[in-house]
């Protein structure tokens, strides 16, 4: 099979042969720091305001059975495939988990939940657990840069959702120790249900978007299950025939699926550590915009307008859109008006209760910049940030590069800080202290169960 599908074999060699121990230490290290700052997201998903997790949840625990795997949040078990995607759709639904800004991927939302729903339903340890997110990570990467991400926006992919449901096939064959052969036979299941278009952004409630998480990782899991039972599959979707490249892009290109495969962990070592709660595109941007303000210690009402020069490829995903966590013309003047940006302003919108915020809000422009921001998009996602004060002062600010990437990484303390805030807003200290040390120590663990049984139920702070 090797000789007929040479990438799609390379791959599911890799997979059918991993093991944590063969990553270096460093990238074993990096991937628990990314885990442990997307488990607390993800658990901080469970908050009642937080309408797409609500709604998924409720729909698993009425079609999803009795099973082994958790309901996060729901005090409820059912089918590792149900759980999968409810957790799944949790993972993205606050949009502050770690993302790979070059391939524009957030792979650890879908690749944890569906990690730790089988490896609850199987027994495995929390090393076999950690495992599948490193070997998950690296396999959406590489079909994410393989298929072009920027082609992808462009042609309205979601780059997260179509690479991601071979990231979660990878993660689970892994965990179900499947042989060479149905690895392959799950990355063509994989193939038969990728998926995942932009057009959740025109969904005014949000619950579209996390959702392409949560299929995601839904369609994953089946994938290898299936594989697992011997059900047929193509066995060269990278290769020859109807392909995966084809069918997702017009200029992809097969090298990055295969180049260093099994040498080089840029899936877990280039993702970035998100300090605000919102796309990733406004890092940079808020960035930016905060050293202006920290500087010249300037209050709300100095600001009579903002404008936000942006990448061409990129803007329309962040100009006037709909959502409020991809919407420039909110997150700048919340962050602003407020002092901050917390999830929890992604579902209630404070142009309607916050003077400041509304005045901001329309005073708040996104400049299209076709040179030199946009060639560099998307390997970054640079900005500049222009704000106009009363008495006609301009202060303008550039960024390239934001905080939480790899290339000016968050301390560590920030990143227990931001773990201890989110969880704190859906359970009292003692159970935030007791999930800090259980996601801290996965990687040693017996078994996920006494993390799972923590992120089980919720209690109020």
């Amino acid at each position: 099979m090797i000789a007929r599908a040479p990438i799609t074999g390379a791959m599911a060699s890799l997979i059918a042969g991993f093991s944590r121990e063969q990553v270096p230490a460093g990238v074993r290290d990096y991937a628990r720091l990314a885990a442990f700052d997307a488990i607390g997201v993800l658990f901080a998903a469970s908050h009642p305001r937080v309408t797409s997790a609500a709604q998924i949840c409720a729909f698993a625990e009425v079609h999803g059975g009795n099973g082994p795997a958790t309901l996060i949040g729901r005090g409820r078990r059912v089918d590792v495939v149900s759980a999968s995607l409810a957790n799944g759709t949790l993972g993205y639904a606050l949009d502050f988990e770690p993302h790979h800004p070059e391939a524009i991927l957030h792979p650890l939302a879908a690749v944890v939940p569906a990690a730790l729903a089988l490896s609850e339903g199987l027994g495995r340890s929390g090393a076999e657990a950690m495992g599948a997110v490193i070997i998950g990570c690296e396999i959406a990467y590489r079909v994410s840069m393989a298929l072009d991400p920027r082609e992808l926006y462009g042609l309205g992919f979601h780059p997260s959702a179509v690479a991601g449901v071979f990231g979660v096939a990878a993660s689970a064959a892994h965990l179900l120790d499947l042989d060479e052969e149905a690895c392959a036979r799950s990355i063509g299941l994989a193939a038969l249900q990728a998926s995942g278009l932009l057009a959740w952004q025109d969904d005014p409630r949000e619950d579209a978007r996390p959702f392409q998480m949560g299929m995601a990782a839904r369609n994953g899991v089946t994938a290898a299950l299936l594989a697992g039972q011997g059900f047929g599959a193509p066995d060269r979707v990278f290769d020859g025939g109807h392909t995966v490249l084809h069918a997702f892009s017009r200029v992809a290109d097969p090298a990055p699926l295969t180049d260093r495969l099994g040498g080089s962990w840029d899936g877990i070592t280039s993702l970035a550590i998100k300090p605000y709660p919102c796309v990733s595109f406004l890092h940079p941007a808020l960035d930016a915009m905060e050293a202006i303000l920290e500087r010249e210690q300037i209050s709300p009402a100095d600001i009579e307008s903002i404008d936000l020069r942006f990448a061409e490829s990129g803007a329309h995903c962040v100009d006037g859109n709909p959502l409020k966590g991809h919407c420039a013309q909110y997150v700048l003047p919340v962050r602003a008006a407020t002092g901050q940006l917390s999830f929890l302003d992604l579902f209630t919108d404070l142009r309607q209760g916050n003077g400041e915020v509304a005045r901001l809000a329309a005073a708040t422009t996104v400049t299209r910049d076709r040179g030199t921001f946009d060639a560099m998009f998307p390997d970054v996602y640079a900005c500049e940030i222009t704000l106009c004060l009363s008495g006609g002062r301009t202060l303008k600010e550039q960024r390239n590069i934001a905080r939480g990437h790899p290339e000016a990484p968050l301390p560590d303390d920030k990143i227990f800080g931001k773990f201890e805030k989110v969880a704190s807003t859906v359970a009292d200290i003692g159970r935030v202290s007791a999930l800090r040390d259980a996601v801290w120590g996965l990687g040693e663990a017996a078994d996920v169960r006494s993390l799972t049984s923590l992120l089980s139920g919720k209690q109020s702070p």
